[in-house]
């Protein structure tokens, strides 16, 4: 891997420039289309909590009722994950990372 060096000097505008945003399309950039960007950013992670949700469940090989019970939340909760509509937080999110990670130790505690 090849590393290369830069000297940036503040008092030279040229050496500014090297590595930094693009201003002019910053500045241009409209309030709707920021708005555009982080609505689709908040889709992407919604979509992306969806998957990991989904894909714990199947891991452990259990219907989503099943799921739902295992781990006390509703059905409903279970399903809004699964399709996007919610994402989780705090302690279920928590409790997801732990079921990949360790689902026979989670488990053995939820039982």
């Amino acid at each position: 891997m090849k590393t290369v060096r830069m000297t940036i000097d503040p008092m030279n505008a040229t050496s500014l420039t090297v590595g930094r945003i693009d201003a002019a399309r910053v500045n241009a950039t409209t309030e709707q289309e920021i708005a555009r960007h982080k609505a689709s950013d908040v889709a992407d992670a919604m979509q992306d909590a969806a998957k990991f949700a989904r894909r714990v469940r199947k891991r452990l090989q259990f219907s989503q009722a099943e799921f739902a019970q295992r781990i006390d939340v509703s059905l409903e909760t279970i399903r809004n994950w699964e399709q996007g509509k919610r994402s989780p937080t705090g302690a279920a999110k928590a409790l997801l990372k732990i079921l990949d990670k360790a689902p026979e130790a989670a488990l053995a505690a939820l039982h």
